[in-house]
């Protein structure tokens, strides 16, 4: 397993870690699984299309109007808006590997989603195959 040490920089984030996990993929040279976990319980991943910067815009708008930051909650640490945004992506994606090579689509891209920035965060990532 390895370790990617994240610094986020604000309070809802979605950064493209794509390059960062194929690098610790890659020295592996396995054809089988890598799976990326999130260990935060505010912080989530996702694939998405990374070729249009206006798409993470939308999805950051799309969170903050879905799920605002101050509705109420019942959370005494004033963060429940993350924990419900980060339920939502999800701990973990999984992407085929080919001879240690990211199999995504053409526009895809691992994004690490930030919901209660900013924060120093990591994911983890281990490979499974032949």
């Amino acid at each position: 397993m390895r370790r990617i040490p994240i610094r986020t920089s604000q309070r809802i984030e979605l950064i493209d870690i794509t390059a960062r996990v194929q690098e610790a993929a890659q020295g592996t040279k396995v054809s089988g699984v890598c799976l990326v976990f999130c260990p935060h319980t505010t912080a989530g991943l996702t694939i998405n299309e990374n070729a249009d910067p206006s798409v993470v815009h939308d999805m950051r708008a799309a969170l903050s109007k879905l799920i605002p930051e101050n509705a109420g909650y019942r959370h005494a640490e004033g963060n429940s808006d993350s924990h419900i945004k980060s339920s939502l992506f999800g701990s973990s994606v999984s992407v085929i590997l080919e001879n240690g090579l990211l199999m995504l689509g053409s526009w895809q891209a691992i994004y690490f989603c930030e919901s209660d920035g900013p924060r120093q965060r990591e994911v983890w990532v281990t490979v499974t195959g032949e």
